[in-house]
């Protein structure tokens, strides 16, 4: 099988870019038309490229941007004279196939900066494009009567790409500035294998069935108001209860591990944002304010307050490691076209937790928290996976700080037998850091807790503790979060469930039906035993027949159902549906309300 680029220092080169640069090529180096992350990024660049050349010849006035590879496919940004719908997509995949088919060699050519900037002088998005671009030679791309302003790497010719799928239509601020005009960006995906692309829409449908905003919708989770603002959820009360029930789960895990709740404001002064390095590294994605005069900044994250909260008092070493956590609501700027359900708001609360501890314990910290992720996710019946991201372009430290860091976190994980990948450049720009990314019902991967060793917040705030030899010594600081937030993570869960939650977290646990008007007092007194229990249930009485409030209760995806009739009444007893089992039982009233604690109590974390 011939080969169709390769992988050198980390970059991706085509074939025709190593032709160019005149590239040794070895073979542990070449990249082959398979499902690797490397042919797949050749592959959906190329895409790309084919489906501006489509909406080209569909719409002679569109104007195009660019055209990436994102985790999840590809996308291209472009602007025409009117508004996209997904009704449109049939059409202009239809086009792709045909310019497909005609086998259009894929050719790079390159150019003199200024003979590019003559090339584009009438179109205003690549102009912008070229602005962006800083080198003096820059090469474009061919095919059939198509050219795109672009570095590659690309396919040698437009016959490889078969297999593909339009996503959506969606809205994007041009370059990603919300001060700048909305313009139309499509996503789709594309495969070598026909099978792996069928498999892939199949993923697709089962996800729109399980899409947390629907089911939010439907189940009656959370809502959004654009009287309140884009990006901040408003938490109904099923959804309230759902969330107080996790947290209660969490809060109870942390403090049989020695965690200290503690709570931080959520305003605080600008000099601590500039002492800690968000001010320089982070402030665009932060809301600042006026107070008497001065600047104050709304956390983004935990960290400094939990850092004045360890100043507080003297710690001494026998004190180590100090656990503090705190369910911090913290509020980061996103752009508009970025947000989505719970999954990107503006305003979300972590499981934050930072542990102080001596250099000798991060390995013993850092195996404990992994600990914790584990039950977490055997909970929620998850499988996971960790990558250990490094040193960012944007970051605090000298390169020791990173190198030393880094290697430690690794050699913890190895020790332990731990699997992992690395994600160059990842890290948080004050550290490195154990990212955990949870795997769903459908397959689909979710990045959601971070596991971070920082030994520059400590110097720059100046904190110590004191050592067996009554000498001043700085702490490692561990910033850790399993959930990452409650939003994210009950928006993963949503759709993990298809909203049928487990029993312990269910919003509405029990829906009680009595038959008639004479049992009602009967289900009143049970939902009140319940209660006692911490047990939610609903009494569904409404003048409606029977089997209609039932069908009711199984679409709201209650786990019990609970049927109640003179015989019930009279004996004191309960007719159980158990939805999620698919079974019918009669048990006294003590045994269901004892089975009730006992499910919904269930396994500690």
């Amino acid at each position: 099988m011939d080969y169709i680029g390769i992988k050198k220092d980390g970059q991706i080169y085509d074939r025709q870019s190593i032709e160019a640069l005149n590239l040794e090529v070895l073979d542990n180096e070449k990249i082959f038309p398979d499902d690797s992350e490397e042919s797949l990024e050749i592959l959906r660049h190329s895409t790309a490229h084919l489906m501006a050349q489509a909406i080209k010849e569909l719409h002679t006035e569109a104007q195009f941007f660019v055209g990436p590879v994102v985790d999840e496919g590809f996308y291209y940004d472009f602007k025409l004279n009117h508004q996209l719908s997904d009704e449109d997509l049939p059409a202009i995949e239809k086009k792709m196939k045909e310019l497909a088919g005609k086998k259009f060699a894929i050719e790079r050519c390159e150019y003199p900066r200024a003979e590019l900037e003559v090339k584009f002088q009438n179109d205003p998005l690549k102009e912008m494009v070229l602005k962006n671009i800083k080198d003096d030679t820059l090469t474009t791309y061919t095919q059939g009567g198509f050219e795109d302003l672009c570095r590659g790497p690309h396919l040698p010719n437009t016959k490889m790409v078969r297999n593909f799928k339009l996503i959506r239509v969606a809205g994007a601020y041009l370059g990603g500035d919300e001060e700048n005009e909305m313009i139309t960006r499509i996503y789709g995906i594309s495969f070598f294998d026909k099978q792996t692309l069928k498999d892939y829409i199949t993923q697709l449908e089962e996800a729109k069935k399980r899409d947390h905003r629907k089911l939010g919708t439907e189940l009656k989770l959370f809502t959004f108001s654009e009287n309140v603002g884009a990006g901040l959820p408003l938490w109904l009360p099923n959804g309230a209860r759902l969330r107080g029930k996790l947290e209660q789960i969490l809060y109870t895990a942390h403090r049989r591990r020695g965690y200290q709740p503690v709570r931080g404001p959520e305003l605080l002064k600008a000099e601590a944002w500039v002492k800690s390095g968000h001010y320089a590294n982070y402030k665009e994605n932060m809301y600042f304010t006026q107070i008497d005069g001065m600047e104050y900044g709304i956390k983004p994250m935990n960290c400094v307050g939990h850092i004045e909260i360890f100043k507080n008092d003297l710690v001494s070493y026998k004190d180590l490691p100090l656990k503090f956590f705190e369910y911090g609501v913290v509020h980061r700027h996103e752009l508009s076209g970025v947000m989505h359900g719970l999954f990107r708001v503006r305003e979300f609360t972590q499981d934050d937790a930072h542990i102080f501890c001596m250099p000798d314990q991060v390995k013993d910290v850092i195996m404990e928290v992994l600990e914790f992720v584990e039950s977490l996710m055997k909970h929620f019946e998850f499988t996971y996976e960790m990558e250990v991201s490094t040193k960012p372009k944007k970051a605090i430290g000298s390169d020791q700080f990173w190198e030393t860091t880094t290697k430690g976190i690794m050699d913890a994980l190895d020790e332990q037998g731990y699997e992992y990948g690395v994600d160059e450049g990842g890290g948080a720009f004050y550290g490195p850091k154990i990212d955990i990314k949870i795997l769903d019902a459908i397959g689909r991967k979710w990045q959601c807790g971070t596991i971070q060793v920082d030994m520059n917040l400590p110097e720059r705030f100046d904190i110590n503790y004191t050592t067996a030899g009554d000498t001043k010594e700085r702490p490692v600081m561990i910033h850790r979060a399993i959930l990452g937030s409650f939003e994210r993570f009950i928006g993963i869960l949503t759709e993990h469930y298809a909203g049928e939650f487990p029993l312990s977290i269910a919003p509405t646990a029990v829906v009680i039906v009595p038959i008639a008007e004479p049992h009602l007092e009967y289900a009143k007194q049970l939902q009140k035993e319940l209660q006692y229990l911490e047990v939610d249930s609903e009494i569904f009485s409404k003048n409606e027949s029977l089997n209609k409030r039932i069908r009711t209760a199984e679409k709201q995806r209650v786990p019990m159902i609970v049927v109640l009739g003179d015989e019930e009444v009279e004996n004191n007893k309960v007719a159980l549906r158990d939805r999620r089992l698919r079974e019918r039982s009669e048990l006294t009233k003590e045994e269901f309300l004892q089975m009730m604690k006992e499910k919904t109590t269930g396994d500690l974390i």
